[in-house]
């Protein structure tokens, strides 16, 4: 009997079964090594990491690091890399990581100008190239969450007084979500915005004491994606589903999937507020979500 029939069917089959396998922290990658001085390659600016190897991973602190109290952590989503921090994907600023993190710094400080808050945009990872099967899994955010995980120890080790917010775009919200069980008592809040899902069924499972906010614009491309999650593949609930149980981030006016940092936005506003007081009353939510569009 014939049995050359098998090899195509192998074939077929090694894709799925990477498909449905358990998440696992791959690509492996080298730990980064930080450091607190400027960089001669970016003139007055402050970049704690920058590896160049692949899609390029790279950490820029906007503030006073040494003096904050009060850390924002931003972490973007799929196909961010190196050559795109500061341009944006297809060369449009509001995606990019370096731009977000001066906008959310520049909206704290015009509240409080002597406001002891640091923002730091973290690609820390190795992102989904796009919208494909690795986007599809969380096998980056596993290998994400660790060195999450490696660097928010850092920033704490000899200042247990600090308190940090992360921000999660988009897959970024996965890696906050993986991380969040093994991270330090010092994230005291985690906010997804425009998230595909964090791979939970609801804010229990994330089993972590941080607050738990989720915001998504109301023509994001994310809300129409299937909030489950089978064999491994999709991320469950989408966080900004009120049955998921996060408290809701005012995003009213926020158009399409890249602009919640844009300027006189009520999610820039709230992501603000909670950076700097790790607080939004139930109030200011309300007044924020009915701010007129732009």
């Amino acid at each position: 009997m014939n049995r050359l029939w098998i090899v195509p069917m192998l074939l077929l089959a090694a894709p799925a079964l990477w498909l449905f396998a358990p998440a696992v922290a791959t690509p492996a990658l080298p730990d980064l090594g930080y450091r607190a001085d400027y960089d001669p390659r970016y003139p007055g600016r402050q970049i704690l990491a920058d590896e160049p190897d692949g899609d390029g991973r790279i950490v820029e602190v906007i503030g006073d690091l040494g003096a904050a109290r009060r850390i924002a952590i931003l972490i973007p989503g799929v196909a961010t890399t190196r050559s795109n921090f500061d341009t944006g994907l297809g060369g449009v600023v509001r995606r990019a990581p370096a731009w977000q993190a001066r906008r959310l710094h520049d909206e704290i400080i015009a509240g409080d100008p002597g406001a002891p808050v640091a923002v730091i945009a973290w690609l820390g990872y190795d992102t989904p190239e796009g919208v494909r099967r690795e986007a599809l899994r969380e096998d980056r955010a596993a290998a994400g969450a660790i060195a999450l995980e490696r660097f928010v120890e850092g920033l704490v080790r000899d200042r247990p007084d600090r308190e940090i917010t992360l921000i999660g775009h988009s897959y970024g919200s996965i890696v906050a979500a993986r991380a969040a069980h093994d991270l330090p008592a010092q994230v005291t809040d985690i906010v997804a915005i425009g998230s595909p899902g964090m791979g939970v069924p609801d804010r229990s499972a994330l089993r972590t004491p941080a607050r738990i906010w989720a915001g998504s614009a109301p023509d994001d491309w994310t809300r129409r994606i299937p909030g489950v999650r089978i064999l491994g593949v999709g991320h469950g609930r989408l966080p900004a589903d009120p049955d998921f149980g996060a408290t809701p981030l005012p995003c009213a006016d926020v158009q399409g999937h890249d602009g919640y940092f844009v300027p006189g936005t009520s999610s820039l506003a709230a992501m603000a507020a909670i950076t700097r007081f790790g607080a939004l009353t139930p109030t200011d939510a309300e007044a924020q979500s009915t701010k007129p569009s732009h």
